[in-house]
């Protein structure tokens, strides 16, 4: 299966088709819906972890549980990878991509994703590192403009930095 357009092709052959402004309720009923992704800014630059398992830096969120909803996801995630307890997420539109076979599934399949932002005042990238008690799959993070043109940086997650 292949997309004439789409948004951005990463480096695994995963494609990010569109980025879709479905209600936030409707997109909980999404039988496709995943994962959820956020996009975390403190002050203008965007945060982003190094993932151990992909060698790479990337926005952060996960899989949906069972019986959660999109934003229940997002705000146990960020939890988990950042040691963020109380936020105000910012939901930003419903993401589809074709992903191709991995850890997840043996099949290319198209999958839904919701995208949120949330935004750290007056954090410093220390400070929420050393709030972090799960390092299993994030162990440092960084500042986009430190690492840009410098450091490995998924490309999708690279593009979803652009909608918030």
């Amino acid at each position: 299966m292949e997309f004439a357009d789409y948004i951005i092709k990463d480096y695994d052959g995963n494609i990010f088709i569109s980025m879709n402004n479905t209600d936030e309720n409707v997109l909980n009923n999404c039988s496709q819906l995943t994962h959820c992704l956020a996009v975390v800014k403190i002050g203008n630059d965007y945060l982003l972890g190094w993932n151990k398992w992909r060698n790479r830096y990337e926005i952060f969120g996960g899989c949906i549980e069972n019986g959660e909803t999109a934003r229940e996801c997002i705000v146990r995630e960020c939890f988990e990878e950042l040691g963020i307890e109380n936020g105000e997420y910012s939901y930003l539109g419903a993401m589809k991509f074709l992903m191709m076979p991995d850890y997840f599934s043996d099949n290319e399949r198209v999958e839904y994703g919701g995208l949120f932002g949330i935004t750290l005042n007056n954090m410093t990238v220390e400070d929420i590192y050393n709030r972090i008690n799960d390092r299993d799959e994030i162990i440092k993070l960084a500042l986009y403009s430190n690492i840009k043109n410098k450091e490995p940086i998924a490309p999708i997650d690279e593009k979803l930095l652009e909608y918030y």
